[in-house]
C-alpha cells in the first residue's frame, strides 16, 4: 500500500498554503504549537494570562476578536488531558474572506510525526514556519564504507547518522618476490579478499534487509571506499540482489571508518536530495511505458479513472500533489437529483443557483481518504521533474496503472454507480 507518511506530507503542504494565504484584522489570529514534552496546564495558564492582557486592548473590535480566539484555544485544550504523543498544532482566529467578510476558523491536529517546536503567537496572520520541519524527508539511506583495513556499516536519516556495525580485517599486502612462493602468496591473498567481500555481503543482508518483510529497510544504498573494494562488492554475485537494486552511488573516499563515513555523506548529499525525483521518474516512466506500448493497462481522464477505481482495476493511482480540483456532491433543488461534479476554480464560479452543495472536498483529499477502499496504492508526484511536468501538462496531473487490461470505451456513458460526470469539467 502507499506510504501514509507521503500522503500526510502532501496534506501538510496544502494546509500550509491555505494558512499562509489567510489574513485578519489586528492581532486576532493565534498560532499555537505544543511539543510532545509540553504540558497542557502550562499552556492553559499562559492563555489565561494572555486573556487578561488582551482585555486591555483599546480597539473594541480587535479586543473582541483576540479574546474570542484565546477562548477558542482554551476550549480546545480542555478536550485533552495530555499533549498527544506527536505534539499538538492549533490555529484559531478571525480571518477576512475573499469577499471581505469576517470568518472564525479553528484548525487543530496531531502531526503525523513528533514536532520539536513550542510556539505561541498572536498576529494578523498564521505562522507556519515551524510546520516545515514536518516536510523534511526522513528517508533512511544505508552506507557501506570499506578499505583494506576494515568496513563500516551506517545509516543516514535527515541529519541523524548512526554507525550500525564495523569490523577490522588484516589482509596480506602484495608480495614482491617471484617464483612459486609468489604464486602461493597471490592465491592466499585472493582467497582472503574473497572471504572479506563475502563477510561484507553477508553483514549487509543482515543489517539492511528486514527479516519480517524480506525487503530492504533503506531507501537507497551508498558504497564508499578506497581502491576497488566498493566496485567489486557492487558487482559481486555474493551481494544481495535486493541491495544491488538500491545502490544510488559509488564514491571514492580518502579514509576508512568514521572519517570515511562523514566524507561519503558529503560526497553523496546531492544524489540523496534527488532520490524523490529518481523515484518519480521511475514511476512515471512505467506509466508512460504502458501507454507507449499500448498495453491497455493504463487509464487517464477523471471519468475513466473513477470507473476503474470502483471496479478495483487500479493498481497504482498517480496524482499531482497540487491538483486543484474540488469534488462536489450537489442536489438540484428543482428536480431533487443528486450528482457528483469535479470542478476547478473557474468552473466553481459558474455553479447554477439551483444546485445545493451537500458535500465539498478537494479531490486530492478525497483520494487520500478513499484510496484504500479501492485496493490501490496512491502516489503523489510533483511537476518539477521533466516527467512530472509532462504528466501534468498532458494528463491533467492524474492517471493510473491497471492490474489488468481494461477496455474503458464501454464505460464512457455512465459511471459504474450511475453518478453523472461531465468530462469537460474534470480537468483544468
Amino acid at each position: 500500500m502507499a506510504d501514509d507518511k507521503n500522503i500526510e506530507i502532501v496534506r501538510i503542504k496544502r494546509l500550509i498554503q491555505s494558512l499562509e494565504a489567510a489574513r485578519g484584522n489586528g492581532t486576532s489570529m493565534i498560532s499555537l504549537i505544543m511539543s510532545p514534552r509540553d504540558e497542557i496546564s502550562r499552556v492553559t495558564n499562559m492563555l489565561g494570562e494572555e486573556y487578561g492582557t488582551a482585555s486591555n486592548i483599546k480597539n473594541r473590535v480587535n479586543r473582541q476578536s483576540v479574546l474570542g480566539a484565546i477562548t477558542s484555544a482554551q476550549q480546545r485544550l480542555k478536550l485533552s488531558r495530555n499533549v498527544p504523543p506527536n505534539g499538538l498544532v492549533l490555529y484559531t482566529g478571525t480571518i477576512i474572506t475573499e469577499d471581505g467578510k469576517e470568518k472564525k476558523v479553528t484548525i487543530d491536529f496531531e502531526p503525523f510525526r513528533p514536532i520539536n517546536t513550542s510556539l505561541y503567537l498572536c498576529d494578523n496572520r498564521f505562522h507556519t514556519e515551524a510546520l516545515n520541519e514536518l516536510l523534511e524527508s526522513d528517508d533512511k539511506f544505508g552506507f557501506i564504507v570499506m578499505d583494506g583495513n576494515g568496513t563500516l556499516f551506517g545509516t543516514l536519516s535527515g541529519n541523524s547518522k548512526e554507525v550500525l556495525h564495523k569490523f577490522n580485517v588484516d589482509l596480506p599486502k602484495k608480495h614482491g618476490r617471484g617464483g612459486q612462493s609468489a604464486l602461493r602468496f597471490a592465491r592466499i591473498r585472493m582467497e582472503k579478499r574473497h572471504n572479506y567481500l563475502r563477510k561484507i555481503a553477508e553483514l549487509a543482508t543482515q543489517l539492511f534487509i528486514d527479516s519480517s518483510t524480506s525487503q530492504p529497510n533503506i531507501t537507497g544504498l551508498v558504497l564508499a571506499g578506497l581502491a576497488d573494494f566498493k566496485t567489486e562488492l557492487g558487482q559481486s554475485d555474493m551481494f544481495d540482489k535486493r541491495l544491488q537494486a538500491k545502490i544510488l552511488i559509488v564514491v571514492d573516499v580518502n579514509y576508512g571508518g568514521e572519517p570515511g563515513f562523514k566524507e561519503a555523506i558529503k560526497l553523496s548529499s546531492e544524489k540523496l536530495k534527488n532520490v524523490k525525483f529518481v523515484q518519480e521518474k521511475s514511476l512515471l516512466g512505467k506509466y508512460f511505458g504502458e501507454i507507449k506500448k499500448d498495453t491497455g493497462k493504463y487509464v487517464y481522464g477523471l471519468d475513466d479513472i473513477l470507473t476503474a477505481l470502483e471496479m478495483g482495476a487500479v493498481e497504482t493511482l498517480i496524482v499531482w500533489e497540487n491538483l486543484d480540483i474540488t469534488r462536489y456532491v450537489l442536489k438540484n433543488n428543482v428536480t431533487g437529483e443528486v450528482v457528483v461534479k469535479h470542478l476547478n476554480k473557474e468552473q466553481e464560479a459558474n455553479l447554477s443557483a439551483d444546485m445545493e452543495v451537500e458535500e465539498k472536498i478537494l479531490l486530492l483529499e478525497w483520494f487520500a481518504d478513499e484510496y484504500k477502499r479501492f485496493g490501490c496504492s496512491l502516489e503523489f508526484v510533483t511537476n518539477k521533474s521533466l516527467e512530472g511536468n509532462q504528466f501534468c501538462r498532458a494528463f491533467g496531473g492524474i492517471g493510473g496503472i491497471l492490474r489488468y487490461l481494461l477496455d474503458m470505451s464501454s464505460f464512457d456513458e455512465l459511471s459504474d454507480d450511475g453518478e453523472v460526470y461531465n468530462e469537460d469539467d474534470d480537468s483544468e
